[in-house]
Formats: structure tokens, C-alpha cells, sequence
């Protein structure tokens, strides 16, 4: 039962803790291949390549196939009467504006990497296609395209089959906010046990790994960049104080939290990168390279579905080509997944299911086209213009690509210095996302709208800084790449359980949704309508509302767990105090053994008095129903106790005809975890 006492922080809540089983188990695994990779590096580089090279020429068709699979799922599904679904409960909205959420989603999503590829993968089409000749008007055609599509839409489904998952099991069934959590209704209770700690902790390393990659990556990029503008040599010792650099950073913004740190740093990332293409697109051949965009979008809708099935089989001497290129992606999204799925979920609570895949796939798009179009064709125009040194440089060193790139135009101190602050801040972003992340993954939360524990926040974010450390200094970061891609394959198929998973969840809901429209709502106005009309009218005031609350509510609830008791059904009535209340709001309670639990409560929501209504107070209370799946909109001002007690009848009566309607998969729904919206999953082992 509730109480008044206030809320407690998330680091002191009861029943919060360290999740043993996947915080150690992560950092054993994490040791273990640190040993590996430093100790025998060279055996390491060895035997990962080899099992890269292997899972290109074995699984490469798996790979495709997968992936558009999985985007053709999430588009489904966004598409479907699932897509009204909220990522929350029924009347939660989104916590961040439509501009925040896009610069997160960019700016965790794509890391610094794209910096690292803007100019030299859509050079490297140009020079050296997969098929045919390069430097031709085809290979000009056909490089941003292809660029497109390692970086476009088919990845993103990836993100946000995950994110959509998480956001939906965690926010609206809450349900813990880990990976294990998407698979409950295929292993139920099970996720709490071996398998849901194998899952976590398969999920942890390949976080870890992924970030530790895209980091050292990210350190090269700028350890060249302060090279070109300072003089700062290449070195270990330069590396090793940009990782500093960048975890402390990453540790200040992830101490701040996602709605402070996070979501400013991204948004001011966000207008770096526009600044820069804009800045790009104006000092260039402007209209061309307007009419190369329209283009590219043209030519990469019209071909994306034979590009997602196009394993190069007809086409010798390609397979390197297509491992290298087109598998690595795959791989390097899947393994990115768990990341920068939970962070989506964390970031778009509230979001229907529809909103969150049409701006979660299309958003991140829509950059991405427009920064790869307009630097890829910027950078193969000064190619052909005779710049020979640009298109070597993407070949052997594209770390130098876009300093070379910007020389070509004017400004180029100021510009290359934005690139570098630009590269530095798309890594803190990444790295203080992947920190909250992997806090969020080794930390059991009763309450899944809080984050872990600062002191949790920042172990993690010193442990990617000093991976990324060691690895590079013992040369050991191309094993690492590997690896993470490597990782890959079987975190694919938990990806795949992911969507029957989801699946059978949603299906499960709308059975409910019709259940309930089906049944009609019985007519209970009964007595003198001006009876009525009074209370109508008296319920615009606070004391109108507590009185219903008292008089009308709370009796009838209290009545109808005496009528269910004494039938023998298990029913209970709890109690909270909302703050500036005297009376308490209740919520009635009905279980089921093995099935979801009957979830009717009543919360007040603060309004202000409508000006057709006259009102001495300054805002009146509604009194909102609340049902396992969240409010429903429905105002119990001005009922009777025995109208109360029909509209509690009539939703017993959907809930029983939900469960009647899926009685052959009760043992699996979500439900069974569900609570009402302040309510908390409780893992047995808590």
C-alpha cells in the first residue's frame, strides 16, 4: 500500500541495487579480451580477422537479409492500428521537443564516425566501385548512393526495432529497461534468471566494445586534426590526452543528466553540422550541388530495395569488396543496437509508435543525405578538378580527407577547426549516452523513469575512456573492430526474437482494445437530471472533486473489494496521497493466478477552470481513470457511488473478456509484470 512520505532519489530508493550477475560478468568479459588483445595482440588480429573474413563469405547473405527484415518489421508495425500504441502509458507525452529529440537522435545515433567517412567512403566508390570502372559519370553516380545506403534508412531499423522494444516493455508494461526485457513474453519469468543475465551482459560488452571502437576511431580523426591546425604530432601520448579529454567531458555531461548535459551538447552539435553544410554548399558550385542532392534522393529511393538484396554473386572478385564494405556496416549496426536502442527508448518516452518510427527512421535520413550528398560530391568534384592528393588520401589515410577537403575552400583555419571541436563533441556525445546506457543495463531500477546512480555513470564512462586507452597504445584496436562485428551474428538472432517478441505483445493489446469496444458501456444515469446537472457543476471546484473522491469513489471501490472478496476472488485497494490533497486517490486491484491483474485507480490532474465555467479557485481537479495501461481520459467528477460502481463493472468486464480472448497465451503476456502508472516491476530476485 502507498503512503505520503516523499520520493526518494534513484540511487536511494528501496530495493535499487547493483545488479551482481551482469555488472560482474561484464567486467570479467571485458578483462578477458583485454588480456587477449594486449598480451597477444598478434594472434588476436589473426584469429578475429580470419573470423570476419569467414562471416563475410559465410553469413553475408544472412546479413541482408536481416536487416531488411528488420526495417520492413518496424515500418509494418508503424503502419499498423499498433502504431496509435504509446511508448508510456496512455496519457504520457514526449518528455523532449521535436528539435531536441532530432539532435539526440543524430547525435548518438552516427557518432563521429560520419566525420571520419563524409568525404573519403563516397571517394572511395568514386575511385574504386565494386563494379565496372571507377572515376566514370556511373561510378560518380552510383558513390553517394551507395553511401546512402550504408548509412540510410536500413540501418536506422535496426535502432529502432530496439528502441521501440525497450520503450515498450519498459515504459508501458515497466518492465526492467534492459534487453532481457524484450523477450518476456516469449521466456516470462525467465528473464530474471541465467538467460536475461547471458543477454545483458552479450548486450554490456558489445556497448562497450562498439563505443571503445568509434572512440579510438574518433581519437585518430582528432589527434590529425590537431596535427593540421597545431602541430601536435600523431602520437600515443596526443591520443591518450584526447581520451581524457573526452571522457571527462563525456562524465560532466552524463553527471548532468540526459535532459541537461545530453540534449544540449547534441543540439549544439546539431547546429555545428548545418552550419558546415551550409557553409559547404554555398562556397561550392551551389545549384549543382542542389540538383546532385535531388538526384541522389531520387536515385536511392528508386534503388534502395535492389541495393538491400544485391549480395554481388554474379560479380567476381567482389566478395572482398562486399565483407569490407557492405557486411561491416550490417555488422557494426547490429553490435551498435543495444546502445543506441536503449538510449532511443530513453529519449522518446510518450512518443506513439507511429511517431517514433516515422521520425526515428526518416529524421537521421534526411541529415545524412543531405551531409553525404553535399560533401560526397563536393570532394569527387575537386577529384576530378585534378586534386589527386584528396582521393589517395581517402584510399590509405581518410582520417585527412576532410582537412584536405576543407583547404579547397575559404576560411579554412575557422572550418577546421569547427571539424575538430565538431569530432570532439560528436565522441562526448556518444561516449556520455553509452555511459548512462551501460549504468542503466548493470542496475536493477524499481522505477524506470530514473537513471542509475551518478557514482555507476561514471565507472562506466572512465572504463570506455581507459579500454580505448589500452587497446590503442598495445595496437590492438583493429582486433577490436573485428570483434565488435563479429559479435554481431549472434546478437542478431536475439534481435529477431526481439520482433516475435514484440509482436505477440502488440497483438496481445489490441485484443484488449477490442475487448473493450466491445462491450458497450452500461447507461447508468439514473434519478433527477438537475440532480445531476448540480453535481456536473460542483465538481468544477477543488472541494466538488475531493468531495466526489470521498463520498462517491472511494465507497464504491471499498464495496466492490468486499463484493469480490466475498466471492472469493483476491481484490485489494491501495492508497496514495497525492501532494496538496487531504483525501487519498485509491486504486482497486483484482488478481488473476498466472494472467494480467485488474488495474482500475483514480489520479488528480491539476486544471485550470475553463472561462465558460464560473470558479473561485485559481484550478480545479479531474479526477482521471487509470487502467494497467495508463489513463484512458475519462473524468469522474460529479459521478455517484453507484455510477462509479457500473463504469468499474464495465471495465472488469473488458479486462475479462481480454483475457477469455487470449487464454492460450497468459502465461507470457507482459501484463503479468505491469502495475498501474506509479506502480514498479519487482524482479523476484529483488
Amino acid at each position: 500500500m502507498s503512503d505520503s512520505s516523499p520520493p526518494t532519489s534513484p540511487s536511494t530508493a528501496p530495493g535499487n541495487r547493483l545488479n551482481p550477475a551482469v555488472f560482474h560478468g561484464s567486467v570479467a568479459g571485458i578483462l578477458v579480451f583485454l588480456i587477449y588483445a594486449m598480451v597477444f595482440t598478434d594472434h588476436a588480429t589473426a584469429f578475429f580477422n580470419a573470423g570476419l573474413t569467414w562471416i563475410g563469405d559465410t553469413f553475408g547473405w544472412y546479413y541482408m537479409l536481416a536487416v531488411v527484415a528488420y526495417l520492413v518489421f518496424v515500418i509494418a508495425i508503424g503502419l499498423s492500428r499498433y502504431g496509435r500504441i504509446r511508448l508510456g502509458p496512455d496519457h504520457s507525452r514526449p518528455e523532449f521537443s521535436l528539435l531536441s529529440w532530432s539532435a539526440m537522435l543524430f547525435a548518438a545515433g552516427l557518432g563521429g564516425a560520419i566525420l571520419f567517412f563524409v568525404v573519403s567512403e563516397p571517394l572511395t566508390h568514386y575511385l574504386q566501385p565494386p563494379v565496372g570502372e571507377g572515376s566514370t559519370d556511373v561510378a560518380r553516380r552510383h558513390a553517394v548512393v551507395q553511401t546512402f545506403f550504408h548509412w540510410g534508412i536500413s540501418g536506422w531499423g535496426l535502432y529502432v526495432l530496439m528502441g521501440m522494444a525497450l520503450a515498450y516493455f519498459s515504459y508501458r508494461h515497466r518492465l526492467p529497461l534492459a534487453i532481457r526485457s524484450t523477450l518476456y513474453p516469449l521466456l516470462g519469468q525467465r528473464i530474471y534468471g541465467p538467460i536475461g543475465n547471458a543477454v545483458d551482459i552479450a548486450a554490456v560488452l558489445a556497448t562497450v566494445f562498439g563505443i571503445a571502437t568509434a572512440l579510438g576511431i574518433g581519437v585518430i580523426q582528432m589527434n590529425y586534426g590537431l596535427t593540421y591546425l597545431f602541430g601536435i604530432p600523431e602520437s600515443t601520448a596526443a591520443q591518450a590526452g584526447l581520451i581524457i579529454l573526452v571522457v571527462v567531458m563525456a562524465t560532466l555531461s552524463v553527471v548532468s543528466g540526459v535532459d541537461r548535459g545530453i540534449r544540449l551538447l547534441s543540439e549544439f552539435n546539431l547546429y555545428l553540422v548545418a552550419a558546415l553544410i551550409l557553409f559547404v554548399l554555398f562556397e561550392g558550385e551551389t545549384l549543382l550541388g542542389l540538383n546532385q542532392l535531388v538526384q541522389n534522393i531520387g536515385d536511392y529511393t528508386v534503388q534502395l530495395i535492389g541495393m538491400s538484396f544485391h549480395t554481388y554473386a554474379y560479380s567476381e572478385g567482389t566478395g572482398g569488396w562486399f565483407s569490407a564494405w557492405t557486411v561491416f556496416f550490417w555488422g557494426w549496426w547490429i553490435a551498435w543496437a543495444p546502445f543506441v536502442g536503449l538510449f532511443l527508448a530513453r529519449i522518446s518516452r510518450g512518443r506513439t509508435i507511429r511517431e517514433f518510427v516515422a521520425g526515428a527512421l526518416f529524421i537521421p535520413l534526411i541529415f545524412v543525405m543531405i551531409m553525404m550528398s553535399v560533401f560526397g560530391n563536393s570532394g569527387i568534384g575537386m577529384v576530378d578538378a585534378g586534386l589527386t592528393e584528396l582521393g589517395e588520401q581517402a584510399l590509405n589515410t581518410p582520417q585527412a580527407t576532410i582537412y584536405t577537403f576543407l583547404e579547397q575552400l575559404p576560411w579554412v583555419n575557422l572550418t577546421a577547426t569547427l571539424v575538430t571541436l565538431l569530432s570532439i563533441v560528436f565522441f562526448v556525445t556518444s561516449a556520455d549516452s553509452g555511459a548512462l546506457v551501460l549504468s542503466n543495463f548493470t542496475y536493477q531500477l524499481r522505477d524506470v523513469n530514473h537513471d542509475a546512480p551518478i557514482p555507476l555513470r561514471i565507472f562506466w564512462s572512465a572504463i570506455i575512456g581507459l579500454i580505448t586507452l589500452a587497446l590503442l597504445m598495445s595496437g590492438g584496436l583493429r582486433t577490436l573492430q573485428s570483434a565488435v562485428v563479429i559479435t554481431a551474428l549472434p546478437f542478431s538472432v536475439v534481435i529477431f526474437l526481439t520482433m516475435f517478441s514484440l509482436l505477440r505483445s502488440l497483438r496481445s493489446e489490441g485484443n484488449k482494445a477490442e475487448a473493450r469496444q466491445m462491450i458497450a458501456a452500461s447507461q447508468v444515469a439514473k434519478g433527477d437530471w438537475r440532480e445531476r446537472l448540480e453535481r456536473t457543476l460542483d465538481a468544477s471546484t477543488r472541494s466538488g472533486a475531493e468531495a466526489t473522491l470521498r463520498h462517491a469513489i472511494r465507497p464504491a471501490l471499498d464495496e466492490f473489494v468486499t463484493e469480490m472478496r466475498a466471492r472469493g476472488h483476491e481484490a485489494r485497494l491501495d492508497h496514495e496521497h497525492p501532494e496538496g490533497m487531504d483525501e487519498a486517490c485509491p486504486t482497486l486491484r483484482v488478481t488473476f493466478p498466472g494472467a494480467p491483474e485488474f488495474v482500475y485507480g483514480v489520479r488528480p490532474l491539476r486544471m485550470r477552470p475553463p472561462s465558460f465555467l464560473p470558479a473561485d479557485d485559481d484550478y480545479y481537479l479531474r479526477l482521471d481513470v487509470h487502467l494497467s495501461e495508463g489513463g484512458i481520459g475519462q473524468d469522474l467528477n460529479g459521478y455517484t457511488r453507484q455510477e462509479v460502481l457500473h463504469d468499474v463493472l464495465n471495465e472488469y468486464q473488458r479486462h475479462l473478456k481480454f483475457l477469455t480472448s487470449q487464454q492460450d497465451q497468459l502465461e507470457t503476456l507482459p501484463g503479468m509484470a505491469q502495475q498501474a502508472d506509479t506502480g514498479e516491476v519487482v524482479p523476484p530476485n529483488a
